[in-house]
């Protein structure tokens, strides 16, 4: 496992590797990061891919991404983080309606936000697209400021943090 630092118009992103894959798209502040020892060294080479991509897409150039993924995480979560990857570009889902696509129960809602709070893979699995059911901005582990600055960015505007 290896990491590298990025910038962003959020603040440095940490990108975290496991066998050639993302595993980790981390912001400064991130809740529920791992702690950093478990990163191993810092490469600022590896990832390449993932640094143009992420940069491509602050650019407005980029709605999708195209790298390889390694998605650690209860057979759950994985179901959860895989439906995030369906949420198209600029749109957004409630934690609900998340459910419901996952085939959920009625009142699963909070199992799906407790999963995509955990996503390990930010942006990239765009757990921001995710909102509450009146359509409020709920947790999010880069920080609320963040995740506004996100959905504006990927209706047009420009990303102003801070």
């Amino acid at each position: 496992m290896t990491y590298a630092l990025t910038d962003s118009p959020l603040g440095p992103l940490m990108l975290v590797e496991v066998d050639d894959k993302l595993a980790g798209v981390y912001m400064d502040r991130h809740r529920h990061r791992p702690p950093m020892e478990t990163f191993g060294v810092r490469d600022d080479s590896v990832l390449p891919a993932v640094a143009e991509q992420l940069a491509e897409y602050f650019e407005h150039g980029r709605t999708t991404f195209d790298v390889p993924l390694h998605l650690a995480g209860s057979p759950f979560q994985q179901r959860v983080w895989t439906a995030l990857q369906d949420i198209p570009y600029g749109e957004t889902a409630t934690y609900g309606e998340l459910a419901r696509t996952l085939g959920l129960v009625p009142g699963a809602s909070r199992a799906v936000g407790l999963a995509n709070g955990k996503n390990p893979i930010s942006i990239i699995v765009p757990c921001h697209r995710v909102v509450g059911s009146t359509g409020s901005l709920t947790g999010y582990g880069g920080g609320l400021e963040r995740k506004q600055a996100l959905l504006d960015h990927e209706r047009g505007q420009k990303v102003l943090i801070g």
